[in-house]
């Protein structure tokens, strides 16, 4: 009995030996990575490390790629938007500087015509001087018979009677211009015309800000947003971002029809 204890107590120390053998071993193999259980999992992380790095790589450069996009097309906008405004500007000042020298060329042909009968009355004056001493050295009665007029004004006032009324008989023909203008405008099949700022076509106002749908005959309705209105065109600003212009011209014509978006 005790034979046996003791062959089971030398069987038990040597398969704890032996197990103890083989976890050292393991540890020996960890360390030095060459362990089954240490490099089958370190391959995976290799694998996942290397396909993670390779995505990333590829985000960065769409990254860059549409930083660059971003930056090159605001660079369009920006130069697109400043030719219009310069356009625009140019436009502006323009008309404006047209306008003033309308007005200048209307104020001295009213000066000039002032000018005039000032010089015709002083002669007038000077005439009637004249006619008055010859008549007191003649000193004879002068009889009046019949209807008779008797002028109460003054010459200054006479003057400005009839400046007042060469303004007005021009004022009138430019009125006759601008309505046989209007009446020329109206042959087309679209109206469309420019007034003090705002565009009146087809019976309504578009103002600037206002939101429009451009239809034409080639392509689908475009949604735009009007910029700015002169005499001769229309800015807008196309939902896409860029800028463009109608000529009032072409609404008139038909080759342009614009509407409200409707709310």
């Amino acid at each position: 009995m005790e034979d046996l204890e003791r062959q089971f107590t030398d069987i038990k120390d040597q398969l704890h030996q032996e197990r103890l053998t083989e976890i050292e071993n393991k540890l020996k193999e960890i360390e030095n990575e060459t362990a089954s259980e240490y490099l089958n999992p370190l391959t995976e992380l290799k694998e996942e490390m290397r396909m993670r790095t390779e995505v990333a790589e590829i985000w960065r450069e769409l990254e860059l790629m549409n930083i660059q996009n971003k930056s090159e097309c605001e660079d369009k906008a920006t130069r697109e938007n400043y030719e219009s405004d310069k356009i625009i500007l140019f436009d502006t000042v323009k008309f404006e500087l047209e306008d003033k020298i309308r007005r200048l060329e209307e104020d001295r042909h009213s000066l000039d015509i002032s000018s005039d009968l000032w010089n015709e009355s002083q002669q007038n004056i000077k005439k009637k001087k004249k006619s008055q001493s010859h008549s007191e050295k003649r000193r004879k009665p002068v009889t009046v018979s019949g209807p008779y007029i008797v002028y109460l004004l003054k010459d200054i006032e006479i003057i400005e009677d009839w400046t007042t009324i060469k303004k007005a008989v021009k004022q009138s023909q430019q009125k006759k211009k601008t309505e046989s203008f209007i009446y020329k405008t109206e042959k087309h099949p679209y109206t469309a015309r420019f007034d003090d700022g705002k565009l009146f076509y087809e019976g309504e106002w578009y103002n600037r800000g206002h939101h429009i749908i451009i239809d034409n005959r080639e392509d689908s309705p475009v949604h735009a947003t009007v910029t700015a209105i002169n005499t001769g065109e229309v800015w807008v600003k196309r939902s896409d971002g860029n800028k463009s212009k109608l000529y009032i011209a072409q609404l008139q014509k038909g080759k342009y029809t614009i509407r409200h978006v409707p709310y």
